[in-house]
């Protein structure tokens, strides 16, 4: 253990004594959980960030979204407004948060809101004039108020919560018992050289319960697509080799899209922000200057899909439009358990029925 982790453990411990006494009062029901007469699904998990939490929603909506009427109700991390906000065709991210921005940009006719207040949300989604009849709640698993028919817990293969301590120590929410509210769990990130019988052991850790169903998830990518022009590609197998990169990343864990860019570009340059990073002018001086240092020959900028939708509307985006910007999206894989988890999601979605001995 870390000097860190040794200094911040009493403060550690204090947490979860408090997080404890607050579950304990839902578990209870000292506290009210409120019910909905909606499908809810809840994509939560029990760290703070990095996770790739996004990517399963999208995953999630592209699944649903021929269904039934859907919408996404999230929190607006990072937001300038309060209240309940509906996401328009003109919303930025300081409306709503950068990934219900990502949500809606490549779903124009999806039903995305922010609310901090989930049941305040739920009811302000229900009195539209075409209310949804299924709700993704995103990043809610503590968010006990409201009491979702289906949650689903992600956490990360390189950093299960198993591993991890309570924050400040750690990064974890809620102790490791919480996932017991758990109806799937998603290992996230698996890394594409995972053997079977690694696989095997990660599941004889985490032990799932008779009600829980648990599924391993890797991550894709995309063809990297232009900022100014969504249309304009590059290919990574045919092309990427002739570029020069300036990746500039504000999300949880950079670390596997860096290792895919080096993997194929002819050179990669990292510059780290924070997760949800608010750019300003100089950060733009500063991968543009990065983007100089590379000596002619062909260099692009690169970024997420996520850090991109807080460029967007903003006074900084004439500015970048003046740069070779482009977009690596991020996607995610249940490979051979595809069909499985498809099926899982949809039957509920289909019955209203999860056929899963509850722990909430």
């Amino acid at each position: 253990m870390s000097i860190r982790k040794i200094v911040l453990f009493p403060f550690a411990i204090i947490y979860g004594l408090l997080t404890a006494f607050r579950n304990f009062l839902f578990d209870f029901k000292i506290l009210k959980s409120h019910t909905v007469n909606l499908h809810t699904i809840c994509v939560g998990n029990l760290s703070v960030g990095g996770t790739g939490k996004t990517p399963h929603v999208e995953y999630l909506i592209n699944l649903l979204k021929s269904e039934c009427k859907i919408a996404i109700l999230s929190r607006g991390y990072k937001r300038k407004t309060s209240g309940f906000v509906l996401a328009t065709e003109t919303s930025i991210a300081s409306d709503i948060g950068d990934e219900p921005l990502q949500y809606k940009t490549k779903n124009p006719d999806l039903i995305v809101a922010v609310d901090g207040n989930r049941v305040n949300g739920i009811k302000k989604l229900q009195e539209l004039s075409e209310s949804p009849k299924l709700v993704i709640l995103d990043d809610a698993f503590q968010h006990r108020s409201l009491k979702c028919e289906l949650n689903i817990v992600v956490s990360e293969y390189s950093n299960l919560y198993l591993n991890d301590m309570l924050m400040p120590a750690g990064m974890l929410r809620e102790s490791k018992k919480g996932i017991t509210r758990a109806d799937i769990i998603i290992v996230s990130k698996t890394p594409d050289n995972t053997t079977p019988i690694d696989i095997r052991n990660v599941i004889k850790d985490i032990k799932p319960l008779a009600h829980q169903s648990l599924f391993f998830s890797w991550v894709k990518y995309g063809e990297i697509y232009g900022f100014q022009n969504p249309a304009e590609t590059i290919s990574t197998l045919d092309d990427l080799f002739r570029y020069r990169i300036v990746l500039f990343t504000g999300i949880g864990n950079p670390t596997p899209m860096l290792t895919y860019l080096k993997e194929y570009a002819s050179d990669v340059k990292h510059i780290q922000y924070p997760d949800h990073h608010t750019f300003t002018l100089q950060n733009i001086a500063d991968i543009r200057d990065a983007l100089d240092s590379f000596e002619g020959g062909n260099k692009i900028i690169v970024t997420t899909e996520k850090d991109a939708m807080r460029l967007k509307g903003t006074d900084l985006e004439d500015i970048t439009n003046t740069l070779p910007l482009y977009v690596l999206p991020i996607e995610i894989d249940f490979k051979d358990k595809t069909e499985e988890f498809n099926q899982t999601i949809l039957n509920y979605a289909r019955t209203n029925k999860f056929y899963h001995k509850k722990y909430s």
